[in-house]
C-alpha cells in the first residue's frame, strides 16, 4: 500500500502515548503543554506562543486539507494530558517518503520514553501501512539536543542545507537532513524497541 493523498489521520497507540488527529478541541491543553517550560521561548525551534495556537493549528489543519501534512496531536496514556504536537509532512506519494517533523513537546514529558514511542508508532506507520521507502528528520545544526535525538532513533545524515530557513528572530538557519531507509526499518525498529523495554 503506498500512501494515499489527501491522506487521513491515523490514530497510533502504544503504551505511553496516544498519537491522534489534531482538531481545534486540543487548544486549551496544546497551550497549557507549551507553557510547560514555556517553549516558545527556545531560539532554535518554533513552538507557538499561548495566543498564537489556535493559529497554528488552523495552519497546520489547512496542510492537512491541502495533502502535504498530517498533523497530530500527542497524549500521555498515563495522566491523559496533551504534551505536544508533530506531524507526517512533504508527502511524496509518488516515491513514496515523507518527512516527520513540526515535532514539541512539554519539557515535563522530554526523557520520559514519549518521543521515542511516537517515532516508533509513526516510523511504524511510514515503513508498514504506506510502504515508504524513506522517512526524513530535519533540524537546526545548532540544536545539538535534536541532532543527538534523532541520531538516537537510527537515522543517518544526508547533509546540510546552508541558510536553508529564517528563523522567528530573523537569522538564518543550516538545516541537518537525517533519513532512515526502508532496508534499515527492521534493525532501527528492534532497537527501539529495545529502549523502551529497558526504559
Amino acid at each position: 500500500m503506498v500512501i494515499p493523498l489527501p491522506v487521513d489521520a491515523p490514530t497510533l497507540q502504544g503504551e505511553r502515548v496516544t498519537l491522534e488527529p489534531l482538531s481545534h478541541d486540543h487548544l486549551d491543553g496544546l497551550i497549557r503543554a507549551a507553557s510547560d517550560g514555556e517553549l516558545w521561548t527556545l531560539w532554535y525551534t518554533s513552538v507557538p506562543r499561548p495566543e498564537q495556537m489556535a493559529a497554528e493549528i488552523d495552519r497546520r489543519l489547512d496542510l492537512a486539507r491541502a495533502g502535504s501534512m498530517v498533523p497530530l496531536a500527542t497524549r500521555r496514556r498515563d495522566t491523559g494530558q496533551l504534551i505536544g504536537m508533530t506531524t507526517f509532512m512533504n508527502l511524496d506519494a509518488d516515491v513514496p517518503r515523507l518527512e516527520i517533523g513540526h515535532t514539541w513537546n512539554a519539557r515535563s514529558a522530554q526523557r520520559t520514553g514519549t518521543n521515542v514511542e511516537s517515532k516508533l508508532l509513526m516510523l511504524t506507520h511510514a515503513f508498514e501501512t504506506w510502504d515508504c521507502v524513506a522517512v526524513e528528520f530535519r533540524t537546526h545544526w545548532l540544536n545539538r539536543q535534536s541532532r543527538t535525538a534523532i541520531e538516537r532513533l537510527g537515522a543517518k545524515q544526508d547533509g546540510v542545507l546552508r541558510s536553508h530557513r529564517r528563523m522567528p528572530d530573523g537569522s538564518l538557519r543550516d538545516t541537518v537532513v537525517y533519513s532512515i531507509v526502508a532496508n534499515e526499518w527492521p534493525g532501527v525498529a528492534n532497537e527501539l524497541r529495545r529502549r523502551l523495554a529497558r526504559d
